[in-house]
């Protein structure tokens, strides 16, 4: 969108300051284009002078518009203002999904440069984009749709490190006849833990603590019963009770 006003003024200058006055913008600003229109000028022996006249415009971006509460539009809206401000040029790829007998699903991959800052820490940011684009997407709406956000595979990745170590930790829980405690983990990530071991034999899972330090507790449920009842990892007896 482009806001233009043509201002006068004894000198370029002083007509500058004035358009700019009159739009309420700093000449130096990045989205303010100047163009001069008129000089000053002089007549024969100084009897009349002609004022300077620019035009100064505002280039300011559209705000997108929501369109017909799709949830593809919703969410590339969002997260396209979001990148902008963000300063990061990351392409948005978008699959909605409709289930009959489930909730709708929306999938959105990102793709572009330095996506580890969008990973962040674990995929705390990554979690928190698809939080907040959730928000987004099902604002106001009476179905609920299931937001997924990913980037480079990394959930699929994230999936497959934490069943081979939900795997290899109930392994040594039966071995040692010991609970072990993980590292906190968000939902989804512990969600992946119980999923893979609740048919593992010898084994139970558990959570313990609040968010965002809860963790998932591999129980020991073999024969013999529990050789220490301290949990290799430091967790509480207490903590043994689902």
């Amino acid at each position: 969108m482009r806001n233009e006003y043509i201002a006068t003024g004894k000198t370029i200058d002083d007509a500058i300051n004035a358009g700019c006055a009159a739009l309420g913008v700093d000449r130096d600003d990045l989205n303010v284009e100047i163009e001069v229109l008129e000089t000053p000028t002089r007549s024969f022996l100084g009897l009349r002078t002609t004022d300077a006249k620019v035009k100064v415009t505002v280039v300011t971006e559209d705000e997108p518009e929501p369109a017909d509460n799709d949830p593809s539009d919703k969410a590339g809206n969002f997260l396209a203002q979001l990148f902008r401000v963000m300063e990061m040029d990351v392409s948005i790829e978008t699959e909605f999904i409709e289930n009959d007998e489930s909730a709708n699903e929306l999938a959105i991959e990102l793709v572009g440069k330095d996506m580890g800052i969008v990973i962040g820490r674990r995929g705390d940011t990554l979690d928190a984009l698809q939080y907040l684009t959730s928000l987004v997407v099902n604002r106001g709406e009476e179905d609920y749709v299931k937001v997924t956000v990913d980037t480079e595979n990394y959930r699929r990745k994230r999936e497959e490190t934490l069943q081979r170590l939900a795997k290899k930790i109930a392994g040594k829980v039966v071995k040692y006849r010991r609970n072990m405690t993980l590292e906190p983990m968000n939902p989804f990530e512990r969600r992946i833990i119980h999923s893979t071991l609740q048919d593992f034999e010898g084994v139970r899972t558990g959570s313990v603590g609040v968010e965002p330090n809860r963790k998932v507790v591999i129980y020991y449920e073999g024969p013999g019963g529990v050789q220490d009842e301290r949990p290799m990892s430091g967790a509480s007896r207490r903590g043994r009770r689902r």
